[in-house]
């Protein structure tokens, strides 16, 4: 992960993940990508489809796509969740974690980002009966 983030804070952000996802029917993933050049939302939502985000019961997955050397952020929060919290919370969100990473804190934005994404869930979906894990939990790279 080269300077960014060390194989702890990863494991530590897979346990952010969980524990976002305790209280909530979301899910929450984060893609990060070294290989795309561009700096475009299109890669972000084929991974977010390659990842079947956009199958989940509620509609309410949301993935933070990262490339560190492109300095580029995406988050995408599918139909159920984005309906609930609107643009105008993603970019809220999307604002602090790029001033944070302009600072260097790549591993404690992520997570901060993470557990508020799931309090949001919470709030719009939380638990009724069984929770399910319907999306693994770990990191993925490209």
């Amino acid at each position: 992960m080269g300077n960014f983030l060390t194989n702890q804070q990863i494991a530590s952000l897979v346990e952010a993940i969980q524990s976002a996802e305790d209280h909530s029917t979301g899910e929450i993933r984060v893609h990060i990508d070294s290989n795309t050049e561009n700096r475009d939302a299109k890669t972000a939502f084929e991974v977010f489809k390659e990842l079947c985000m956009d199958k989940t019961t509620d509609r309410n997955a949301v993935l933070f796509h990262v490339n560190f050397e492109q300095k580029y952020l995406t988050i995408i929060g599918d139909v159920g969740i984005h309906a609930k919290v609107n643009q105008s919370y993603w970019d809220h969100l999307h604002d602090y974690i790029t001033g944070e990473f302009a600072k260097g804190n790549y591993y404690s934005a992520l997570k901060s980002a993470i557990l508020e994404t799931g309090i949001e869930l919470k709030k719009y979906f939380p638990v009724e009966g069984e929770n399910p894990n319907q999306l693994p939990n770990e990191i993925t790279f490209s």
